[in-house]
């Protein structure tokens, strides 16, 4: 071979290892930000919410006081059963839950203590934290007519979330837990829970 020839192919295998190379690393490049955006994403449903507690029907029930909007919430105080809810206000299953725990209110609130209590860091656009705002807008947007509560703390979440928003536990008047459930539920089934507490 000649020459000439031996220099017109070692740049050519060069040009091509070089490619090789700067691709690899743009690869690797594109994985590292998609492992790290995913890494640092926003739970989006209730199968991605971080479970908390564990707790089984009659469980001794946690005792929890929040400030809701219709006021102070003492659960050692209600008086009569409590069905609360642990929701997140960027939860879809949330959201379309208030129409059915809005029925569920306006036929039992009298023999049923009701309340709602925020379980989530994240606030209801997706990417901020949370605060007393977003269970403000979470209410008025979707016509909320139960109490509900803005947990800074997250106590109430780390003594009743079950890996899932919403979660609702049922809590008789002896103190514990009667119901307890995860995700949107069917009007008829948490009605039928909540007959037995009456």
């Amino acid at each position: 071979m000649s020459t000439s020839r031996r220099q017109i192919i070692a740049p050519a295998k060069r040009d091509y290892r070089k490619i090789i190379i700067y691709s690899t690393l743009a690869v690797l490049v594109v994985v590292v930000i998609v492992a790290v955006a995913l890494a640092s994403r926003v739970p989006k449903s209730a199968s991605e919410a971080p479970a908390y507690a564990h707790l089984a029907v009659g469980d001794p029930a946690p005792p929890f006081s929040v400030a809701t909007t219709a006021g102070p919430f003492d659960s050692t105080k209600a008086g009569k059963p409590i069905f609360l809810e642990v929701f997140a206000t960027w939860c879809p299953h949330c959201q379309h839950e208030t129409t059915v725990l809005n029925d569920l209110y306006a036929k039992d609130q009298g023999k049923v203590a009701f309340v709602a209590v925020s379980g989530s860091g994240t606030g209801m656009d997706g990417s901020v934290a949370e605060s007393q705002a977003d269970v403000i807008a979470f209410q008025q947007q979707f016509n909320v007519k139960y109490p509900i509560a803005y947990d800074g703390d997250l106590d109430v979440a780390k003594k009743y979330l079950q890996g899932g928003f919403p979660t609702i536990v049922m809590i008789g008047t002896d103190g514990k837990v009667a119901y307890v459930d995860s995700g949107e539920i069917a009007q008829n089934t948490l009605q039928q829970a909540i007959d037995k507490l009456k």
